[in-house]
């Protein structure tokens, strides 16, 4: 059985590649190129984490790779460090994101989640997505607010002993910021990008360029409560990037519950 599985698995990578190849042979090697440049910014390039790119749950990274790499050019001279701490973004960033830690402090948020986890494994409420406010039944106002640079609010829980898979995001328009909102004391909850493990008893604020091959992990008998907040990468053209936002946001709203399929979505 392990013999099938595996010749079934080959199968589905190596065939897509060889009709490419055979119908259209410059077009594949240049997404093949393109998408090597663009993979070569990971810190852990092995074969393993190369097969996911190119055709496990990295794929739509790498079919956007070019996409990518010119928002990477878009945003110049700020420059895509992959990871980076609060202070490396500018004034207006730090000041949005910080009132989100007090908003979700003075709400009570976890208190007002602890109701809606159940027996989920994961689960995921957002706020705001990309842009545009959610409704939803937990009662947060200021995360509706008319941001400059923040363009998604929500939370993801993890139940305890609970991890996602090594993955890819798609879309590098934005960074990806983890707010961790219930003290983990801990160091077996964590997040791990690459080489860079973060682990939340040690700061609570983590931002990184989420196109990069990534995993959470919560290895505790507590459940792990994080804001999960996307903002606009640093640029000279801000409003430009939102528009090309708002384009993705009325283009993905379609796919949304592919890229969610294995979390428990809270309203």
């Amino acid at each position: 059985m392990d013999a099938l599985r595996i010749s079934k698995k080959a199968c589905k990578r190596v065939l897509p590649f060889g009709l490419g190849l055979y119908f259209a042979p410059w077009a594949v090697l240049a997404a093949v190129g393109v998408g090597l440049l663009d993979f070569r910014r990971n810190t852990q390039r092995t074969l393993g984490s190369l097969d996911r790119y190119f055709a496990g749950n990295g794929v739509f990274t790498w079919l956007l790779s070019p996409f990518n790499l010119l928002m990477d050019l878009l945003c110049l001279p700020y420059r895509n460090e992959g990871i980076y701490t609060l202070d490396d973004l500018p004034t207006g960033y730090r000041e949005e994101i910080e009132s989100l830690v007090t908003s979700a402090a003075d709400s009570q948020l976890v208190a007002k989640l602890e109701d809606k986890l159940g027996d989920a494994e994961r689960a995921m409420i957002f706020f705001k997505w990309y842009g545009k406010n959610v409704e939803t039944t937990v009662d947060v106002p200021d995360f509706h607010g008319d941001f400059r640079y923040v363009r998604t609010v929500g939370v993801s829980v993890f139940n305890s002993r609970q991890s996602t898979g090594k993955h890819f995001g798609p879309l590098r328009v934005t960074l990806r910021v983890l707010i961790n909102v219930n003290d983990v004391q801990s160091k077996d909850a964590f997040i791990q990008v690459g080489s860079h493990t973060h682990r939340w008893a040690e700061n609570k604020i983590f931002v990184f360029d989420d196109t990069l091959l990534h995993q959470s992990v919560n290895h505790t008998d507590e459940p792990r409560y994080c804001m999960f907040v996307d903002v606009l990468r640093p640029s000279c053209c801000p409003w430009l990037l939102s528009a090309i936002l708002t384009g993705v946001r009325l283009v993905a709203a379609r796919f949304n519950a592919c890229f969610y399929k294995h979390w428990t979505m809270v309203r």
